[in-house]
């Protein structure tokens, strides 16, 4: 009899844990997020110079296969990063209203326009500024870095 309890308590501890991951992005939103984290963010550092942007955007792979024209790391931790998506809702460069704006330290990367890849070589500019990104998800996780 205990044996016979035994699937129907794992199938609803199943359903709990599911049920508790509805709050987090879907499969779509998480890839994008892992993408926008990867392409995106690295907060060990507070700025970069042209060597930096070369090594980060190598290891990042994006100039495996074309050299990536331009490229903004964003120099702050996850959570600032994230408290963005809960501000006021903006129209994106795309028209959709799913993008948000704070200020962040980055580095803009901008390819030279003389380079092959994958030894693509850019041009650094580390500032403080205004930027927008795109938001998805329940809670909303950023997904698209819109300028």
């Amino acid at each position: 009899m205990a044996l016979q309890r035994t699937p129907c308590l794992f199938l609803l501890l199943v359903l709990t844990l599911l049920g508790l991951g509805l709050v987090q992005p879907s499969y779509g939103q998480d890839r994008m997020y892992q993408r926008f984290l990867r392409q995106h963010v690295d907060p060990q550092v507070t700025g970069g110079d042209n060597s930096y942007c070369n090594l980060m955007m190598q290891r990042r792979k994006m100039t495996s296969y074309q050299c990536k024209r331009f490229n903004t790391f964003i120099h702050e931790d996850i959570g600032s990063i994230r408290g963005i998506c809960s501000t006021a809702s903006i129209q994106c460069k795309n028209g959709k209203m799913n993008c948000h704006e704070g200020v962040l330290r980055v580095t803009d990367c901008r390819e030279t326009g003389s380079s092959r890849p994958p030894n693509c070589r850019y041009r650094a500019s580390a500032s403080t500024r205004r930027v927008v990104i795109a938001c998805e998800g329940n809670p909303e996780v950023p997904v698209h870095f819109d300028r």
